[in-house]
């Protein structure tokens, strides 16, 4: 435990402003131009190089955990999700979103979160606008990775 203690004070420490996308950026299926990668002992971590960006996908995040809820099957949102259910907010969320703003794009992967949200944000007037009843379809739907399979 002192370990991990240690290990979040450096991380804190070194990435003062971490992607709230992060674990959508380290499953591989999303991308952002404002993020910068970085390695503490043996783990990645994603920082955010833009206090701009970071802002608008803050307030983003919100808005997709609070629009989720009944589809996660959560009444009260007290603290962090579960680690499988926020991959479900975060990739699901901005799929969704890169759905409906490019609906002409197939495929699982998101470019630029950042540019995503920004164009979200323009498109719709602000953030607390975008149709998230059609986003919360892709969070519902989201499969991350599944479970291995013992090989016998």
């Amino acid at each position: 435990m002192v370990e991990e203690d240690e290990y979040r004070a450096t991380y804190q420490k070194i990435n003062q402003r971490r992607c709230v996308f992060e674990k959508a950026i380290l499953t591989r299926r999303c991308s952002c131009l404002c993020s910068a990668r970085f390695y503490l002992a043996d783990r990645e971590g994603i920082a955010c190089d833009s206090a701009t960006a970071h802002d608008r996908c803050s307030h983003f995040i919100t808005q997709l955990r609070e629009n989720a809820r009944f589809a996660l099957k959560i009444t009260v949102l007290d603290g962090e999700l579960p680690h499988a259910k926020e991959i479900k907010v975060q990739n699901g969320g901005l799929l969704g979103l890169q759905h409906i703003l490019h609906p002409e794009l197939s495929g699982d992967k998101v470019i630029d979160v950042a540019g995503l949200t920004a164009l979200g944000e323009h498109t719709y007037g602000s953030l607390k606008q975008i149709p998230y009843q059609e986003i919360v379809k892709s969070i519902a739907d989201f499969e991350g990775r599944r479970g291995r399979r013992s090989k016998r």
